[in-house]
């Protein structure tokens, strides 16, 4: 019992110690005290000789006996508790004053939380940046840490010059001193690290901030020097740059739509309308070889009765008289289960061929996913007598193939998470094989061939150029610092953007905290997390305890920007997603009934008439005392400012364009979103989600559209009152119609009538239809769906 008695004292004298050094119990802490605790087996108390000489002692002596059988682990978590409800009385006026406006009771507790591993999942609005700078000057305040000790980390160059201006403002207002206090980039830190590791600073490529560009120079010698590579180049723009659906649901693809008649189908480059994505590809390649063939024309013998209509084969080649058919099944014969009938119409149409001896050449999805279509249809049509010509430059008169440009941007991206991640050629070949991209292996193969020349490029360049890119420094850095090379003299480490975090830089944060006593503070959202393209890793943040254990979660949850309906709204539509850490956004400000209307226009190229009609509805609507209303175009891609009306003169109203990219941590008043369609460039973005970047990713997210929907989370909640999605009769974004779905919103037509989304299949339209009956309403989607609404 004495034993346990002056354990106990020294727990209470060793928590008083640290709470009065780092005002706070850390998990470090903790466990070194868990490990002082007397081995003794709690059963022993249980003696009746012992209980009845526990009864004669002190009251002290039986506190400390209870206290010794408690969790410790629990007990020092709730000191903590209380230590900070203290605090929040104690150290009102700092809460209420460090900032221009007070913290809220989630910010304050934030800042007094110094566990050794925090992370805080902060809302679109909820005040992050107020927090960090708040921890920073707490703890310089309370000498918890001096200010030489403290480094915060920003995402980028500009985001680091903004923290340090705040920091300065901040701190020099409440009289706090900060000379000493540090904020940079990661890229700033690495490069220092590096050079007081090893003597020799390295230098970041010139030509690195313009990666693009250079990469281009590197693919365009590649293809000047290398057939091989140049045919491979070639073949994956013009025919394979789109990865396929899944199969059997080819009519959820975004191109799923005929502009012109108002028919589902894909546009070739050949500027026809085909049924399927299958057919879409045959026909681009055959287009890229200079291959003549006419699409579904009718067979020249009749074939209508009273169960079949004519017969349209899929390609007709004029040059050798053959037919082409490509059937929709996989590798064991199978087509989707939803097509009905569909392995009849194949015996059919086959017997048919054979009755009226025309020569029928056959393609499956499968061969499609091998690759095989290609090779056998090269070697039956040369057989046959047509001599292929392969040309990329050939005059394309229907859809436009995949920019240089955007190609080239998938490739750096895949890129920099192979370097962020540490994988080698080998480890991308064990990927694809266990099918992580999909079904499309041939697509991905070719990739890959490619990717491995512009890979070696790309080093090659920086050897000759004696410099370094954005991953080996991430890398190299972390050497230093894991090799005892350099040694952090950083004892809190404030992280933001933390969304955004690489694998390389998460490593980076590991090695600055693996010597004791050290504290991470990360902030940022998972909800936000936009730049994959960049080489972020949202599971670094989702599966926070796992790269950091025993840390601490702590939540903002209340934002002062979007009204409670917008946040609802917008919350439901990220949390989709199962990987999102889950949490419930509230709002500081007055409700709106409607935030999000959707306008739908009939031609892409009523968009910008339709965004200044928006723009003076909204201005009308300002109180001519108010203050000046902020309207932001937000584009998905910069080409969006197409959009924006040129020449507007409305006193009180600034109105602007800018990506939703580089919305983040901007708001306005209102938002317009100009181009929410289900087209490539369109929102969610079809090439900026290609399954082939998942070879290159620890793990797949497994969600349709995870990284657009996040970035659709960002456009939404840049809002303080309301958001406008302007969308394409036909064309219309998946993510237009699940708003519609779940939340009842109805589309505005160009003529001010309400167009009502069909309950039955979900992705069309009621429209007033004729028959000999009468008016009805119908389906958009007929004949695939057929339901109808009498009208009276």
């Amino acid at each position: 019992m004495k034993v346990i008695d002056e354990w106990c004292r020294y727990v209470r004298d060793e928590s008083k110690k640290e709470l009065r050094r780092r005002g706070w119990l850390s998990f470090e802490f903790r466990q070194q005290l868990s490990a002082t605790k007397p081995a003794i087996p709690s059963s022993f108390f249980d003696g009746p000789s012992i209980a009845a000489h526990l009864k004669k002692q002190s009251p002290e002596l039986q506190l400390a006996v209870a206290f010794w059988k408690k969790g410790l682990l629990e007990r020092l978590e709730a000191w903590n508790e209380k230590f900070c409800a203290q605090r929040l009385v104690t150290d009102k006026e700092f809460f209420d004053t460090i900032e221009k406006s007070p913290l809220t009771e989630e910010q304050a507790k934030a800042v007094l939380c110094f566990d050794n591993r925090v992370l805080l999942v902060a809302s679109a609005g909820s005040g992050k940046t107020s927090t960090m700078v708040a921890k920073a000057a707490y703890a310089i305040k309370n000498r918890y840490f001096p200010a030489e000790k403290i480094l915060l980390l920003a995402f980028n160059r500009d985001a680091a010059i903004q923290l340090r201006a705040r920091l300065k403002e901040r701190l020099t207002a409440a009289d706090i001193p900060h000379a000493r206090l540090t904020a940079k980039t990661f890229h700033a830190l690495g490069l220092e690290i590096i050079g007081a590791a090893t003597g020799k600073k390295p230098s970041l490529a010139p030509w690195i901030e313009q990666d693009i560009a250079a990469m281009q120079d590197m693919v365009d010698d590649l293809r000047n020097r290398d057939q091989d590579f140049r045919t491979g180049w070639d073949m994956f723009r013009l025919v394979l740059a789109q990865d396929l659906p899944k199969f059997g649901h080819e009519h959820e693809d975004g191109e799923s739509w005929d502009r012109t008649n108002d028919r589902n189908g894909f546009w070739t480059l050949n500027n026809e309308i085909v049924k399927s994505r299958g057919e879409q590809l045959i026909a681009n390649w055959l287009f890229y070889n200079g291959v003549r063939y006419q699409y579904e024309r009718p067979y020249p013998h009749p074939t209508a009765d009273a169960t079949h209509s004519q017969y349209h084969p899929d390609f007709y080649f004029p040059v050798i008289n053959v037919y082409l058919e490509h059937w929709a099944v996989d590798e064991n014969g199978n087509p989707p289960e939803e097509f009905e009938d569909y392995r009849e119409g194949m015996a059919w149409k086959r017997a048919l061929h054979q009755q009226h001896q025309t020569k029928l050449l056959e393609t499956t999805m499968a061969d499609l996913w091998s690759g095989r279509t290609f090779r056998t249809l090269a070697k039956d049509l040369t057989a046959l007598g047509i001599e292929l010509d392969p040309n990329p430059d050939r005059d394309v008169p229907g859809r436009k193939p995949i920019e240089h440009r955007r190609l080239l941007g998938t490739f750096r991206s895949f890129l920099t998470h192979v370097k962020s991640n540490r994988l080698s050629l080998e480890d991308l070949r064990s990927r694809l094989a266990t099918g992580m991209a999909g079904h499309f292996r041939y697509r991905h193969e070719l990739f890959l061939r490619l990717f491995e020349a512009i890979w070696d490029a790309w080093e090659t360049k920086l050897k000759e150029d004696d410099c370094i890119d954005f991953e080996d420094m991430l890398g190299l850095a972390a050497d230093c610092v894991e090799q005892g090379r350099w040694k952090s003299p950083y004892m809190l480490l404030m992280v933001d953007e933390f969304q955004d975090t690489s694998r390389a830089r998460a490593r980076l944060v590991r090695a600055l905290l693996a010597e004791p006593d050290r504290c991470l503070f990360a902030v940022g959202d998972d909800w936000q997390s936009i730049n994959r393209f960049a080489g972020s890793d949202l599971e670094v943040m989702t599966d926070f305890n796992k790269a950091f254990p025993g840390a601490v979660t702590l939540n903002l949850e209340r934002t002062f920007r979007c009204p409670q309906s917008l946040c609802d709204i917008s919350s439901k539509f990220v949390q989709k997603n199962p990987k999102q850490i889950r949490k419930a956004v509230r709002s500081e400000n007055p409700n709106l009934p409607n935030p999000v209307t959707i306008l739908r226009v009939s031609r892409k190229e009523d968009i910008r008439a339709a965004v200044e009609a928006r723009i003076q509805e909204l201005a009308s609507q300002r109180p001519s005392d108010s203050k000046k209303m902020s309207i932001y175009i937000l584009g998905r891609y910069n080409m969006d400012a197409e959009y924006m009306p040129e020449k507007l003169n409305l006193p009180g109203v600034e109105a602007k364009f800018v990506s939703v990219h580089r919305s983040k941590g901007l708001e306005a008043d209102h938002i317009i979103v100009p181009r929410m369609t289900a087209e490539t460039l369109g929102f969610p973005s079809q090439v900026e989600d290609d399954p082939v970047l998942q070879l290159a990713m620890p793990n797949s997210e497994g969600f349709e559209y995870a990284e657009e929907r996040r970035l659709f989370y960002v456009a939404l909640t840049r809002a303080r009152s309301s958001v406008t999605l302007i969308t394409i009769a036909r064309k219309e974004s998946p993510f237009v119609l699940e708003l519609m779905r779940d939340h009842k919103l109805k589309a505005t037509n160009s003529g001010n009538e309400d167009s009502q989304l069909c309950e039955v299949c979900g992705d069309g339209f009621l429209v007033p239809r004729d028959s000999k009956h009468g008016k009805f309403l119908g389906c958009t989607n007929y004949p695939r769906c057929r339901n109808t609404h009498p009208l009276p």
